[in-house]
């Protein structure tokens, strides 16, 4: 029989780098539009996959892929002209 070990003190040895840093966490917060709007694609193609897919779903999937593109083309062109916010 072979005895479970823990493994607490490997894991807690990175617990200064568990956590996002301030940098981290601007970055999530200036691309939080486009993660929500990813978000919203994936539950219309999620609505659309539990049922067979009619008109009303193909226009919401359209309209959540057009809502993702464009927040990651105002993400992009503000990384082009260096803005951070």
């Amino acid at each position: 029989m072979s005895h479970i070990v823990t493994v607490q003190e490997a894991v807690t040895a990175f617990a200064d780098w568990k956590e996002p840093t301030d940098a981290e966490l601007d970055v999530i917060e200036l691309e939080m539009p486009a993660i929500l709007a990813d978000v919203d694609l994936v539950d219309a193609e999620i609505a659309a996959l539990e049922r067979a897919p009619g008109a009303l779903d193909a226009r919401r999937i359209r309209r959540a892929r057009r809502k993702a593109l464009a927040t990651r083309v105002v993400l992009a062109n503000r990384a082009g002209r260096g803005e951070a916010a």
